[in-house]
C-alpha cells in the first residue's frame, strides 16, 4: 500500500463517485476504479457499498477514511517539517556562553534577533568556561559559542569578531585604589605593581588572562597572585570579599556594585577585548549557518544605531 492509494480512496469517499474523484485527481476513471478494488483486496475488507452510479462508504469504510486522513496529514506534516529543517527554519540549536560573554549587552540582542527571524527553532543555551565550550564545539555537542578568545589554534573551528569592549579593574570598595582621590587619576598597569591579584585562568586551555599576564610582563609589572579561579564571576566574588583586585571586561560592571569599585584603565594600557562567535568550519546544517548570518546582520544594525 502506498500513500497514493490512500489519496485515491479519500477522493472517492469524499466525492461518492469514481468519475468525479478521477476528475479531481486528474487521472482516468478506469485505473482509479481498479486501484480502489485492489486496495480492498489488499486489505481484505470491502470499503464501499456499490450502487448504480454511486458509491457510499460502509461502516468499515468510515473507520478507514478517518485513519487514512490521519496518515495523509501526518505525511504532509513530515514533508513540511523536513523541508523547513533543510532550509534551517526548524530544528534545535544549542548555543554556548562563557559567563562574561553572557553579560555582554549584545548577547541577548543577538539571541532575540534569531528567535524573531526563526520562531520555529528550538533554541537552547549552555554556560561553561572557554575551553569546555571549545571542546563541546569540536565534539559537536553545541552548535556555536560566544567567547572572548578566537579559535586560531583549533583547526576545525572558525570565529568572527562581533564587538570589542574595554577592560576595567575591579577593586574592593574599601581599597586605597578605590578612594575618591585615587579614582580622579587614570589607572595604569604600573599602579597595580605589588597589588594582590585574583586571576581567572584555565590550566587546561586558553583564556583572557593569558593576554593580561603578558601585558603585565611587557609593562614590567609583577602583580602578587593571591587566588586562581576557574570562573570570572568567582573572581569578582573574591574581589567583593576583599581578596585583591582583578581585571574584567567592562560588561561585568553590573556585578557587586556595592562591594566592588570598577575603574577604567588609562588609554592603551590593555587592548580592547573582542567578543567572538565561534563555530565549526565544516558546518553543514542550514540552521547553524542561518544563526551565523542573522548574528552578523544584527551586529551590523546595532553598530549603525550606535
Amino acid at each position: 500500500m502506498e500513500l497514493r492509494h490512500l489519496r485515491y480512496f479519500v477522493a472517492v469517499a469524499e466525492e461518492g463517485s469514481v468519475t468525479r474523484a478521477a476528475e479531481r485527481l486528474g487521472i482516468q476513471q478506469p485505473p482509479l476504479g481498479q486501484q480502489i478494488r485492489a486496495l480492498e483486496v489488499e486489505l481484505g475488507v470491502q470499503l464501499f457499498d456499490r450502487q448504480p452510479k454511486r458509491l457510499s462508504l460502509n461502516a468499515a469504510g468510515v473507520v478507514f477514511l478517518e485513519r487514512a486522513r490521519q496518515v495523509l496529514a501526518g505525511a504532509e506534516e513530515a514533508v513540511a517539517h523536513i523541508r523547513r529543517f533543510d532550509r534551517g527554519e526548524r530544528g534545535r540549536l544549542t548555543v554556548g556562553f562563557t559567563s562574561s560573554a553572557s553579560l555582554h549587552h549584545l548577547t541577548p540582542h543577538l539571541m532575540r534577533a534569531f528567535r524573531q527571524a526563526y520562531p520555529l527553532v528550538q533554541l537552547e543555551v549552555e554556560e561553561s568556561e572557554t575551553y569546555g565550550l571549545i571542546l563541546a564545539l569540536e565534539q559537536r555537542r553545541i552548535d556555536a559559542a560566544f567567547l572572548h578568545i578566537g579559535t586560531e589554534g583549533f583547526a576545525s573551528l572558525a570565529s568572527t569578531v562581533l564587538a570589542q569592549e574595554d577592560m576595567v579593574v575591579a577593586i574592593p570598595s574599601d581599597h586605597p585604589l578605590a578612594s575618591a582621590q585615587a579614582v580622579a587619576r587614570p589607572l595604569t598597569l604600573p599602579m597595580l605593581s605589588g597589588q594582590d591579584l585574583v586571576v581567572y585562568r584555565r590550566p587546561d586551555g586558553p583564556g583572557m588572562f593569558d593576554g593580561i599576564m603578558r601585558a603585565f610582563a611587557a609593562a614590567g609589572v609583577t602583580p602578587r597572585v593571591t587566588d586562581v579561579v576557574h570562573r570570572l564571576i568567582a573572581a569578582i566574588n573574591l574581589v567583593a570579599a576583599g581578596r585583591g583586585v582583578t581585571l574584567v571586561p567592562a560588561s561585568i560592571q553590573v556585578l557587586h556594585r556595592q562591594a566592588v569599585t570598577y575603574r577604567a584603565l588609562a588609554p592603551g594600557a590593555l587592548p580592547p577585548l573582542p567578543l567572538y562567535l565561534a563555530y565549526r568550519r565544516d558546518e553543514g546544517l542550514a540552521l547553524v549557518r542561518n544563526f551565523i548570518v542573522v548574528t552578523g546582520q544584527a551586529v551590523g544594525r546595532t553598530s549603525t544605531r550606535d
